[in-house]
């Protein structure tokens, strides 16, 4: 099931992604939010309107993929080629980092690049949504925690980034951490199989990954992380990025995002989740 959050008239709208289209469920009637759904609503109401011919709604505006921001938890390093790429290690335990609330942003929203840097990246990224409260869990217990996947570009500025062996600064700017266009849930998508992952900056193709060059999958990343941060429902976690990012190149091979670049991120079985710097 691919469920949205999409603004109409300034409210927040639940929507579902059907075959004909995105359809407004909460002006179908449906008293549903996604909050109620991370909270373990039913979603038998949401399956009825599927089959109902709702009318589609053409040219959607995105809403956040969650209404109340949790945490927004990322994890560095963890494709084999990027790490390779990049010159580093190929880490033992996963990295950590995080983003704050106000990183977070819907696909379709312009993202301001502050005049004062300029080394800014794109990173593609398989996003995981917490369901289940999750507190030191096992791999076992960690894929039932889960609600379901999204997209993410965890944007970075790497100059600050790379400042110290803490990556807070270059990662964290408002609007840094873009999620969408949906939320595809855990039962109609198997992190375990091969799924692309790509990104493209003004139609250029940058990075063309796949989930199995993950170093860490997503059963480890979450029961890992449940270790030291107690997971909540609706708290998402950026599971790392493939190769292909401009920091990789050293500017010889990409530019770094400048005001007016359109990124684009593809996950088959997702969707694309687009954004427009400023």
């Amino acid at each position: 099931m691919k469920l949205y959050n999409i603004l109409v008239d300034g409210q927040v709208h639940l929507a579902l992604g059907t075959e004909r289209g995105l359809v407004d469920v909460s002006a179908a009637g449906c008293t549903l939010s996604m909050e109620d759904l991370l909270a373990g609503a039913d979603r038998a109401p949401l399956e009825a309107l599927a089959a109902q011919a709702l009318p589609v709604v053409e040219e959607p505006v995105y809403a956040n993929i969650v209404t109340r921001t949790g945490k927004l938890l990322c994890v560095g390093l963890n494709y084999r080629a990027h790490a390779a790429n990049t010159g580093f290690p190929i880490p033992e335990y996963p990295v950590l980092f995080s983003k704050f609330a106000d990183a977070l942003v819907p696909a379709g929203a312009a993202v301001e690049l502050p005049p004062w840097e300029v080394s800014y990246d794109y990173e593609a990224e398989l996003v995981i949504v917490m369901g289940k409260t999750a507190w030191n869990v096992s791999e076992e217990e960690a894929m039932a925690c889960i609600f379901g996947y999204t997209c993410g570009n965890d944007l970075s500025c790497r100059d600050p980034q790379m400042r110290s062996g803490q990556w807070l600064i270059g990662k964290t700017m408002p609007g840094f951490g873009p999620c969408g266009p949906c939320i595809v849930t855990a039962d109609a998508f198997d992190p375990f199989t091969d799924h692309a992952v790509k990104s493209f900056v003004n139609g250029e193709p940058r990075q063309n990954g796949t989930t199995t060059d993950m170093i860490f999958d997503c059963a480890k990343i979450v029961s890992y992380a449940s270790r030291y941060v107690k997971l909540e429902p609706g708290d998402l976690i950026f599971t790392g990025t493939p190769s292909g990012v401009a920091l990789e190149g050293g500017q010889s091979r990409f530019s770094w995002l400048k005001p007016g670049d359109t990124v684009d991120i593809e996950i088959d079985g997702i969707g694309t989740l687009r954004n427009v710097m400023r």
